[in-house]
């Protein structure tokens, strides 16, 4: 898998990754996405934040 790294500036420097879901959860993701207001990248980016801080037992940030 190859990553790219966006150079907007550094502090708000991004990867690109391509993932798979399996369909039923693409469907919640998109459902969750939609219901918000929010696009369904912004839900996995929300989603991908809140494991890795729960695996790693920081407190919660507010965004």
């Amino acid at each position: 898998m190859t990553k790219r790294a966006s150079r907007r500036n550094d502090e708000s420097r991004t990867v690109r990754a391509s993932i798979s879901f399996p369909a039923d959860v693409y469907a919640d993701l998109e459902r969750i996405a939609e219901a918000n207001r929010v696009s369904l990248a912004w839900v996995v980016r929300q989603a991908a934040e809140r494991y890795v801080r729960d695996v790693k037992g920081e407190p919660g940030k507010s965004r």
